[in-house]
């Protein structure tokens, strides 16, 4: 194998990284050492907004964004779902009903499969129906259409949004504003922050959706 004169420094700092990577996870496992990670108050109101919405018998929607799976912002996406995993199984345990709406179809099939998971694992297969994960459009502007006409005919008390948006991220915003839900936001579209920020009541901002997963789960690995 030839070492190309200059990237030395280069394999130097990977090879450190994958070492520290590793040796973080095995005492991580050991129970040696547990990572932490900071408070967020974002996903500490999920609980909250999912149980506002079980007082006034009113639906949570959920959205993972308007990204793919293959796209440069996947990694939102695939962030937003996990986020899904604990909605799902936090509606089951209230009792409330939950609309997940999606844009991209190779997403429709995970987020299906993902919400009838969170069913069974709470012990509640039965609240599983097919109009519980609903693709509505590919187009952008047409899927936005589509989610505030289920924001207005069904008055949904929670509104959660995590994962990549674009210019439908303060039409959704403020129409759940308009139909009072309780918002939680998430995203790493840094031009959409800041619609999210004032229009939403709690906001996860940049990386922090990529940690979600992690602090919902608890997982130390």
């Amino acid at each position: 194998m030839m070492i190309i004169a200059g990237r030395v420094t280069l394999l130097v700092t990977i090879l450190l990284l994958g070492v520290i990577v590793v040796a973080g996870i095995n005492m991580s496992k050991s129970g040696k050492w547990t990572p932490k990670i900071r408070r967020l108050a974002g996903l500490d109101a999920v609980e909250e907004a999912v149980g506002r919405a079980t007082e006034m018998g009113a639906p949570v929607h959920f959205s993972p964004g308007i990204g793919g799976i293959t796209d440069q912002i996947a990694p939102q996406t695939f962030a937003g779902l996990e986020v899904l995993r604990y909605v799902t199984e936090l509606t089951a345990k209230y009792n409330t009903e939950i609309i997940v709406t999606i844009r991209q179809p190779t997403v429709f099939p995970l987020a299906q499969e993902i919400v009838r998971q969170g069913y069974i694992t709470a012990g509640r297969p039965d609240m599983f129906q097919e109009d519980t994960v609903q693709f509505l459009s590919s187009e952008q502007f047409a899927y936005a259409a589509g989610v505030l006409g289920i924001f207005n005919r069904r008055k949904v008390a929670a509104n959660i949004m995590m994962g990549a948006f674009w210019a439908e991220s303060l039409l959704f915003a403020e129409g759940g504003a308009q139909v009072g839900a309780i918002q939680v936001a998430g995203t790493a579209s840094m031009a959409q922050l800041p619609f999210f920020v004032a229009a939403c009541d709690y906001c996860l901002l940049g990386e922090e959706l990529y940690a979600a997963g992690a602090y919902l789960s608890q997982d130390k690995v």
